[in-house]
This record gives C-alpha cells, structure tokens and sequence, in this order.
C-alpha cells in the first residue's frame, strides 16, 4: 500500500471535480480537534489538502468547526453547527460548493492513508461516465465519495447527525460504481490516541 501523498499529474480533465475535506470534529476522544492534531510533522489538515489537490481535485474545500484555523491551499467553510455530527458538515460544504463545478469529491481529515492515487482513481471513473463512485477496500464501501451535482440535493437531505454519504449510497448503490484501491489505500482512521500512533507508525514505514 502506497501511503505518501503524490503531486498532481498535471493532466487537465474535462470536467473540474471539487475536493472536500471534512475537518470539523472536536476530536473528543483523543483530546482536541483533529484538523489540528499533527502526523509526521504535519496537521491532519494539512495533509488532506495535498491528498485532494495531489489527486487532481480543483477547487479544495475544507469544512472546519471545532478548529478555526488558517489552511493554505484550500477554501475554507465554517460549519457552526459542528457539534452536531458530520452530516452538518457534509451540508455546509456542499451549499459551498462553486458554480462551476460537476462533481465532488468527499474526504475525511482522519484517514491519513488515503493516498492522493485513491483520490486519482475515483477521478479516472469520473472521467469515464461514473456519477457516483466509492473507495472499496475489501470489497467493503469507505471514503473517499465522488458525487455527481445531480446527487448533491439527496445527499444534503439524508446527511443527519453523524452520517455523511452513507445512507445515499445504501439507498441508490444501482447508481455507485466501486473503486477498488485496496492496494494504493487505507481508510483507516483516527480516533483515539493508540489509533494515532498505530497510523504514525504505518506512515513512517511507507
């Protein structure tokens, strides 16, 4: 498995996918908000960031609460209602979404080993007809979600409490082509400070 974030390719894609990072949470069990909590020298933040923008993602937004920080290289969306539980943050991000843009791509800031070639990958299925696609590991759907703008508004609707995309995906998997990136990925995240220094330890092994 390929752990380190890559540089974009360079290649211009016809249509501009949106990357959205979800980096709001308070970070309770593992003593502070996330975004701001470092991996290897670099906030978790900071490094989703340059997976998104690494993998071709045009804007990259980053939906923030608990901490209210300075994120170079992204825009920045202030979800209030934070506390509340992810799918708040889902919404903000997705009323921020620009005009111009087809789709997005939906990343959580506390799966670090999700590679920028993941992110690749789902763009690629984009490319080639996919409105709505998932990363599959072991055959199981996790993150990153790319949603067509046709999505968006079922998507708002059903994201509540502490759910995001899931529920849209179990109710219109007809619509989700899987993306298989067992061997470039890991949606494993952190929670906890055991779950910090487990992913630290992988990191530095890559």
């Amino acid at each position: 498995m390929a752990t380190g974030d890559t540089g974009n390719t360079g290649r211009q894609r016809k249509d501009p996918v949106a990357g959205l990072l979800l980096a709001a949470g308070g970070g309770s069990r593992i003593g502070g908000p996330k975004a701001v909590i470092e991996v290897g020298g670099r906030r978790l933040v900071d490094r989703g960031v340059s997976t998104l923008s690494g993998g071709g993602c045009d804007p990259v937004m980053v939906v923030l609460g608990a901490a209210d920080t300075p994120v170079r290289g992204a825009h920045t969306v202030i979800n209030a209602d934070w506390a509340t539980g992810m799918g708040s943050s889902v919404r903000a991000g997705i009323d921020a979404l620009p005009d111009a843009v087809d789709a997005v791509l939906i990343a959580l800031a506390d799966q670090p080993l999700v590679t920028s070639e993941a992110v690749r990958r789902l763009l690629d299925a984009h490319e080639q007809g996919a409105r709505a696609a998932v990363a599959t590991y072991g055959g199981n759907p996790r993150n990153p979600v790319l949603l067509g703008r046709e999505h968006w508004s079922a998507v708002h609707n059903m994201a509540v409490r502490d759910t995001g995309a899931r529920p849209f995906l179990r109710a219109y998997s007809h619509l989700v082509t899987a993306v298989a990136c067992d061997d470039i990925a890991s949606p494993q995240d952190i929670d906890t400070a055991e779950d910090l220094e487990r992913v630290s330890g992988l990191l530095r092994g890559a």
